[in-house]
């Protein structure tokens, strides 16, 4: 199953381009008015710990990208960010199968550990445009439990991230997402893979104001 990255409206999304549908898709009349009531109520439960309420266009005319990492380029692109944490665990050199138990990914989501880059490692999968420095479990639209982020505190540390390991121009790192790198590609030519799709996506979100969200 591909793995693609989606940044735009959430009316757009759960309408149908996403893959993970909701009940909305049988009655996509309910669904502009709950996405408005679902911001409402996140807004008002997160209240003072984010600078304003939660605004972004919902309207037809949204503009709307799309990235795809793939499964190999995400996960990749996580234990890169775990292990540049973590410098005195052994980085494998290939994408472990388990990817999701390794050691370093569990020491960077240990209770207590302050993550540099816990809006890439913490599982999150819905990123919100306004700049707060948290991850937090939530319901997204369709009533799914998901850890949920800031599109802004990503960006700046996938920044964070490149300048503290490959430290990449952004022309190079442009080119990191062509072509797609083969499955027996070592961990570092993946990562970087999925830092091109990743960061792009991110950049999109905040330079319109917009969520972006894990598709699979």
């Amino acid at each position: 199953m591909a793995l693609d990255v989606y940044v735009g409206s959430l009316t757009r999304y759960y309408g149908g381009v996403g893959k993970q549908l909701t009940a909305f898709a049988r009655n996509p009349e309910h669904l502009p008015p709950a996405v408005l009531a679902w911001r409402t109520a996140l807004s008002e439960r997160l209240g003072h710990n984010i600078p304003a309420p939660l605004d972004w266009d919902e309207t037809s005319g949204a503009p709307h990208f799309t990235g795809r990492p793939g499964w190999d380029g995400w996960a990749a692109l996580v234990l890169w960010a775990a292990y540049a944490e973590h410098p005195v665990l052994g980085r494998p050199n290939t994408l472990p199968d388990e990817w999701e138990n390794d050691p370093a990914l569990a020491r960077s989501n240990a209770e207590g550990f302050r993550s540099r880059y816990s809006h890439l490692v913490r599982h999150a999968e819905l990123w919100l445009p306004s700049p707060f420095p948290f991850t937090f479990d939530g319901e997204d639209v369709g009533g799914h439990r998901v850890v949920i982020g800031s599109a802004p505190t990503l960006r700046r540390q996938l920044a964070d991230l490149n300048a503290a390991t490959w430290k990449a121009d952004d022309r190079a790192a442009t080119g990191w997402g062509r072509p797609r790198p083969p499955d027996n590609a070592p961990l570092e030519l993946r990562a970087r893979y999925g830092f091109a799709a990743m960061v792009e996506a991110a950049q999109h979100a905040v330079d319109h104001h917009l969520p972006m969200k894990i598709d699979y």
